[in-house]
Parts: C-alpha cells; sequence; structure tokens
C-alpha cells in the first residue's frame, strides 16, 4: 500500500510567478529518482489550484536532530557515544549521495534550500536507505559551469557566502553553493560548534 501525502497550491491568476516555480518544481520532482529523492506521483490543475501528490515521510532530519541527544542521553556538551556517531554518519553518507546524486544528474540541479526541514526520513527503507530530498522550489539546473539565479531566496543560515553575495549583487554560483549548506547541517547533525 502506498502511502500519498498531498499538496494543493491555490493562485488568484493561472499566471503567477508562484504558479511558475511550483511548475519548475513538478517538472525537476518527475524526472528524480525515487531512492534519493521523495516520491512524486502525479499532478493536476483544477480551478486555479496544481494538486501534487506524493510520498508521505513523516519525520525530517531535523526532528532527529533535536531528538537525538534524548534518545541518548546525552547533553549537548557531552560527546557521542559510538552508536550515535555511527546513526549521524549513516544519515550523512546517505544526505552525501543525495546531493550527489543531484550534482551528477544531466544537467546538474543545485538544491538551494538544503536544509534538515527538507531532508526526509522513510518508514520503509528502500535499497537500504531512509533518508530522501525534499522541496525543490528553488532548485535550478546548472550547465557545469556558473549561472545567475533568483536572489533574495532560501533560508539564511544555509546559505552559502556567494550565494548571499548575489543577493545583494547578483554574482554567480554553481553547485559548490550546495556543499556549503551539507558542512552547516553536518555541524548541527554531529553536535559540533565550530566557534567554541
Amino acid at each position: 500500500m502506498k502511502i500519498i501525502l498531498q499538496f494543493i497550491f491555490r493562485f488568484k491568476s493561472i499566471n503567477s510567478q508562484n504558479f511558475e516555480d511550483i511548475l519548475k518544481e513538478v517538472k525537476i520532482l518527475s524526472k528524480l529518482s525515487e531512492v534519493h529523492v521523495v516520491r512524486y506521483y502525479e499532478s493536476w490543475i483544477e480551478s486555479n489550484s496544481l494538486y501534487i501528490q506524493m510520498e508521505l515521510c513523516s519525520h525530517n532530519l531535523k526532528k532527529v536532530i533535536e531528538e537525538k541527544p534524548k534518545c541518548f542521553e546525552r547533553q549537548s556538551s557531552e560527546a557521542m557515544n559510538s552508536i550515535e556517531f555511527y546513526i549521524s554518519c549513516q544519515l550523512f553518507k546517505e544526505l552525501l549521495e543525495s546531493v550527489g546524486y543531484l550534482h551528477e544528474s544531466n544537467p546538474p540541479i543545485i538544491h538551494r534550500d538544503l536544509k534538515p526541514h527538507n531532508i526526509l526520513i522513510t518508514e520503509e527503507s528502500r535499497n537500504g536507505r531512509f533518508l530522501k530530498l525534499c522541496d525543490f522550489g528553488l532548485a535550478t539546473f546548472d550547465s557545469l559551469m556558473t549561472v545567475s539565479h533568483s536572489v533574495g531566496k532560501g533560508t539564511p543560515k544555509y546559505m552559502a557566502p556567494e550565494v548571499i553575495i548575489s543577493k545583494l549583487n547578483r554574482t554567480e554560483y554553481d553547485t559548490k553553493a550546495d556543499i556549503f549548506s551539507l558542512g552547516v547541517i553536518a555541524q548541527e547533525l554531529f553536535d559540533i560548534d565550530i566557534n567554541s
């Protein structure tokens, strides 16, 4: 039995920019492997609304990061035990594989909004994997050369410096922008404070 989550996006005008962004997300989702990305089933337009049916994943990495120390009865100032460290390594390995899959696609895809909220945990393993990426609303295709992208979007905490700068003066960046986000996520997953 497949479990489906249905999103409904309503638009005042069928020509709205929001509508174009969401259609772009649907186009990207429909072409990606469900091993690395939340599974897309179908979408349709009805009465100025876009319906998207996707796989339901009940947890995300943000929740795991919040709950993990409690599960292992660890204070944030204490080091992880070997089991918690192993679990964190496995999750990060799957995350790296998923982002690698995007960057090795033809053409490469820059996610542009990698953060724990957009990394889902499935209840059923697929090929030994539990982690999937979602929210491709800011994703864009990259032709292996740096390209300009829309400005002022994304989550500042996870944005690479070149993306923040591009918000100010429209400089260019590429798939490496996602690597910065991965570094910030790794700090949270492994409970590392590089400022101390």
